[in-house]
C-alpha cells in the first residue's frame, strides 16, 4: 500500500502509536517540540489540523524524498471554546464537571508530510456523557491522572467505560488518531 515511505510517527502518544500499529505498517517514532499556539478564532475544524501542520514544519528541512510524516492534534470542543490538556486537578475537575451530562466534539486534525506535497483532514466525534458525580470525577483524576489528554479523560479508561451514553462517529478519534480515515487517506497519497 504505501511501502515506498518510510513512515514516521511524529507524536508522544502512547495511544496514537497503539492505533498506527494498528494498521501494520511499519514507522519510527521521532518528535520535535513545537508551542501548540493556535490564532483566534479559528473554526473548530481547522484548530487541530493548524497544530498538526505546525507539528510538521520542523521536518521540512530534514526530509528525504522516500519519507512520510505523520503529525496530529486532538481538541475537545464545548461551548464554543477549547479544552485542552489540564494543568492541574482543579483544573480536570472543572473540565470534567463542564462536560458531564452533555455534548462535546472531539476533533482531530492529521497531516502528512512528504519533500514534496502535504495532505490535511480532520475527523469530528460527537461523544455523550452521563451526569459525573464529584465521586465519580474524584476517584477517576486520582486514579488515572489524564492529565496528558484534551478534556481531561480517556475514552479507553475507566471514565470511558462509565460516563460515555454514546458516541457519534470514530472511537478511534476520540482516542486520537481517526485510523480508518487515515488508511483511506493513505491510499490517495
Amino acid at each position: 500500500m504505501i511501502t515506498d515511505y518510510k513512515i514516521i510517527l511524529a507524536s508522544k502518544s502512547p495511544r496514537r502509536l497503539e492505533l498506527l500499529e494498528g494498521l501494520d505498517l511499519p514507522f519510527e517514532v521521532i518528535i520535535h517540540e513545537v508551542d501548540e499556539v493556535f490564532p483566534d478564532g479559528l473554526p473548530m475544524e481547522e484548530i487541530p489540523v493548524y497544530l498538526a501542520k505546525l507539528k510538521a514544519e520542523p521536518f521540512y528541512n530534514e526530509l528525504s524524498s522516500d519519507t512520510l510524516v505523520i503529525t496530529a492534534d486532538t481538541i475537545v470542543w464545548i461551548d464554543g471554546v477549547v479544552l485542552g490538556k489540564p494543568n492541574d486537578y482543579e483544573h480536570a475537575a472543572a473540565m470534567l464537571r463542564q462536560l458531564s451530562g452533555r455534548k462535546h466534539v472531539v476533533v482531530t486534525g492529521v497531516c502528512l508530510t512528504t519533500k514534496e506535497k502535504q495532505s490535511t483532514f480532520s475527523a469530528s466525534t460527537d461523544v455523550y456523557f452521563k451526569d459525573l458525580t464529584d465521586e465519580e470525577i474524584d476517584y477517576y483524576l486520582k486514579n488515572y491522572h489524564p492529565y496528558d489528554k484534551a478534556g481531561s479523560y480517556g475514552v479507553q479508561e475507566w471514565i470511558g467505560y462509565i460516563a460515555i451514553e454514546r458516541i457519534e462517529g470514530s472511537y478511534f478519534n476520540v482516542m486520537g488518531l481517526p485510523v480508518q480515515r487515515l488508511y483511506e487517506e493513505f491510499k490517495k497519497f
